[in-house]
């Protein structure tokens, strides 16, 4: 069977999420909005899955971390002690002047060969813009570059004045930060440990592109880790290395991951290192995660903002202080169509038969399992298939049932989906109580007893 996973596209991967219930463009019968996904039956299940095994693999697996879920409404003090409400967390901006649609500058640049622009200040921006003479996408004339901050803001209560004033939240690492006390004062934790979340953000992005990776309403799996600065190469070290386990553990090549040590000139403020992951997508190589090491500047600028005392006390030194923190943190919409992209694959199957497959790891198939009578028309079959399909939904959960069409429309249905196995139920089976068992990635097909069903599978779905 050929291979041909390398002719890939952006378009093909977004005509496969929308035909088999992946994903969807929010609001789609008005129009939709921009910047906005709805993720359908089978991307929800898809994405609780990384979710399941982020949280295993960072969170269940280890002793050291302990989980949260932080408000997405948070004081506008926060934002302010962390340095969102200035120009650190702002993206440079042009306007149509006729059409009026918004767009990044550094993206307008990058377009036209600029391969630096980010590095650029809105002034150096606004200089090259007019140096180029360069128009909008519609050919129009664009205004000066100017910061645009990135938080979308609403009010609490029903008065419309600044003192209603919030944010929906840009990150989740403050509602860490900002807990981190309680949760010295509850557990009593030693150091190092880590805090963990996965939640909703919101970023008011100028020019969201490229499906699920550039959004306005994203989802971040991170943690931050609390340590002894005096530790911090050895701990930034081992999360390096969990990290890219990681990558492997939901199948995504490390030939295809690329690490960015980034400079100091280019990293926050607050971070003394970070390396980014990059992922080689369809559309080109992008941020899928990183590794920041972020020193005391959290911890410290809350202290001295609210006034409380976020120092720490070891018990066995007696020595006092603000911890340091490591902070890994991944994008889970941007793993999702990481996830997606390395699982498409297109076979050679027969003489101009080609075939679509998502190569999933069983773990994260949003269906383990696809149970069909081999006629939806005899009801001998279905009630025999109807026996199989219960006891399997018992014992794997993510088990479907599926009569519609042949059988071969069947296969190339759930190849779609990326199920690892299919179960038939044909006349065989009445007389010799046994199925048919078929394996989505070789396509082999097995007798098993009926009897031995259960068990056979979960050893195929562990050695897939």
């Amino acid at each position: 069977m050929a291979k041909t996973q390398s002719t890939t596209t952006l378009d093909t991967l977004v005509a496969l999420a929308k035909r088999r219930g992946f994903i969807f463009q929010g609001s789609e019968i008005y129009g939709g909005l921009g910047g906005t996904w709805d993720y359908g039956p089978y991307g929800v299940l898809l994405k609780n899955n990384i979710k399941a095994l982020w949280w295993k693999h960072f969170v269940t697996e280890r002793e050291d971390m302990y989980g949260l879920d932080t408000a997405i409404l948070m004081n506008a003090k926060v934002w302010e002690a962390s340095g969102h409400t200035g120009a650190g967390f702002a993206d440079p901006l042009v306007e149509d002047l006729e059409t009026h649609k918004r767009y990044r500058a550094d993206h307008l640049l990058e377009d036209n060969g600029i391969d630096n622009a980010a590095e650029l200040t809105i002034e150096q921006m606004d200089a090259k813009i007019k140096e180029l003479k360069l128009k909008s996408p519609d050919g129009n004339p664009l205004s000066p570059a100017r910061v645009f901050n990135l938080m979308f803001n609403t009010q609490i209560g029903p008065i419309d004045d600044t003192s209603a004033k919030v944010y929906l939240r840009p990150e989740t690492a403050q509602g860490m930060f900002v807990n981190f006390k309680n949760v010295l004062d509850s557990l009593h934790p030693k150091l190092p440990f880590g805090l963990a979340q996965i939640g909703k953000n919101f970023r008011n992005e100028i020019t969201p592109k490229e499906f699920i990776f550039r959004v306005r309403e994203l989802e971040i799996m991170e943690f931050e880790y609390f340590i002894d600065p005096a530790d911090w190469e050895g701990e930034f070290d081992k999360l390096h290395k969990t990290t890219n386990d990681w990558f492997e553990r939901v199948g995504l090549k490390l030939d295809d991951i690329h690490e960015l040590n980034v400079p100091e000139a280019d990293r926050a403020h607050y971070s003394k290192k970070t390396i980014d992951f990059e992922y080689a997508y369809p559309f080109g190589i992008k941020e899928i995660g990183g590794i920041a090491y972020r020193t005391d500047f959290d911890l410290s600028n809350h202290t001295k903002h609210s006034g409380q005392d976020l120092s720490y006390l070891d018990s066995t030194t007696g020595k006092r202080f603000i911890p340091h923190v490591i902070e890994p943190t991944f994008g889970l919409d941007r793993h999702v169509l990481a996830v997606i992209a390395a699982a498409y694959t297109e076979e050679e199957v027969g003489e101009g038969d080609t075939r679509v497959v998502l190569k999933f790891k069983p773990e994260l198939a949003p269906v383990k399992i696809a149970v069909s009578p081999l006629l939806r028309n005899k009801p001998e079959l279905v009630d025999k298939a109807r026996e199989v399909f219960n006891t399997l939904k018992k014992e794997f959960g993510a088990v479907i049932w599926d009569d519609n069409g042949n059988i071969g429309k069947r296969y190339r249905r759930q190849d779609e989906i990326g199920t690892p196995l299919c179960v038939v139920v044909d006349f065989d089976t009445l007389e010799d109580k046994a199925v048919t068992v078929r394996h989505r990635d070789t396509m082999e097909q097995v007798r098993t007893k009926i009897a031995d069903l259960a068990p056979s599978i979960a050893k195929q779905l562990e050695t897939f």
